[in-house]
């Protein structure tokens, strides 16, 4: 790590401290805004919500190369939507709150919440889990779901502009699109309409549309959601009530995201129809390299320099070991 070299500058004396009074260290830890749970104590706080999800319904909502179990869902992902419940319930208030100052009875707007994090990491399981269980709740039954995937270029803008290369980096996003289409679900609008990605062709299907018809909750789920916005712009989690960053090492998202590679290269690759229908063909070693290189050269650098980087504006972290496990979750408490 490179020295960074600073000129002389005067320090002014501390204040003098009044009688009585105590002086603090300016060497004090800056305040930590999350508080830090293991999973025992995460799971203690389930209390009474109720498993309603079968081993057969995890199964559709598990990932290529996900292990999740009944375990994982009763430990970590109950407590989870207990605390959306509750968060929900919260933002109702306020909601209301400022319908009664002014005069108002319009419906509470749509509860929106987002999940980030890095490729292979699990955070499409977490988004259909959520969507299943958070729905269970009489609450807010109309749940949706939508990933930011809808919001890529097509290809052939991808192309055009010579990043194809780039494609799942920021500037690949149409990311006033997205923002425009979270701000008309969050203002109320009735039915909102959004492109449709297909993973077979790997870009923007021409015609296609998906609508999202006034939810409860509308869940937004990508690599970049909690990016900041430039200057005088405005984030897609500026809409956000509540955030969540699903995190790991470095180390074992690349050994998950290869498995994966080889999984998903024996199953949807296979399919003559599929963009990456080429991979089918190779062998497993030539595979496992197109696969190391694949993540060194674009996802690992997306991580570290986009994706990573936004883990601080998130409202809970569920931080998973090599097992896919989460070990322990972050919670915001402001």
């Amino acid at each position: 790590m490179p020295t960074i070299t600073t000129p002389w500058c005067r320090i002014p004396a501390p204040p003098r401290a009044r009688p009585g009074a105590s002086v603090e260290s300016s060497h004090m830890e800056a305040p930590n805004p999350y508080v830090e749970l293991g999973r025992e104590q995460w799971r203690d706080l389930r209390q009474n919500t109720p498993l309603t999800l079968t081993a057969r319904e995890l199964e559709e909502l598990r990932g290529v190369q996900d292990p999740i179990d009944l375990a994982e869902v009763t430990d970590i992902y109950l407590p989870l939507t207990r605390l959306l419940n509750l968060h929900f319930t919260g933002a109702r208030q306020r909601s209301a709150a400022v319908n009664t100052f002014l005069g108002d009875d319009r419906e509470p707007p749509p509860y929106i919440l987002g999940i980030a994090g890095s490729v292979a990491v699990g955070k499409s399981t977490t988004a259909r889990l959520l969507h299943t269980l958070l729905a269970q709740w009489p609450e807010h039954p109309r749940v949706g779901l939508i990933t930011t995937d809808s919001f890529l270029y097509p290809n052939k803008v991808l192309e055009d502009r010579g990043i194809p290369h780039r494609k799942g980096f920021p500037e690949s996003y149409d990311r006033r699109a997205l923002v425009r289409f979270v701000a008309a679900v969050k203002a109320g609008a009735e039915e909102v309409r959004a492109p449709v990605y297909s993973h077979l062709e790997y870009d923007i299907v021409p015609g296609a549309v998906q609508t999202v018809r006034r939810p409860d909750i509308l869940i937004v789920e990508g690599l970049n959601v909690l990016q900041p916005a430039p200057p005088a712009a405005l984030a897609v989690n500026d809409y956000f009530d509540f955030s969540i960053y699903v995190d790991a090492r470095v180390e074992d998202i690349r050994a998950w995201y290869v498995e994966r590679f080889h999984k998903l290269r024996r199953t949807a690759f296979a399919d003559p129809k599929s963009y990456f229908s080429y991979i089918a063909d190779l062998s497993e070693e030539e595979a496992t390299a197109f696969a190391r290189n694949v993540w060194r050269d674009v996802n690992e650098r997306n991580l570290v320099d986009n994706i990573a980087p936004t883990r601080g504006r998130a409202s809970l972290v569920l931080q998973k070991g090599p097992d896919h496990a989460v070990r322990r979750v972050r919670l915001r408490r402001a």
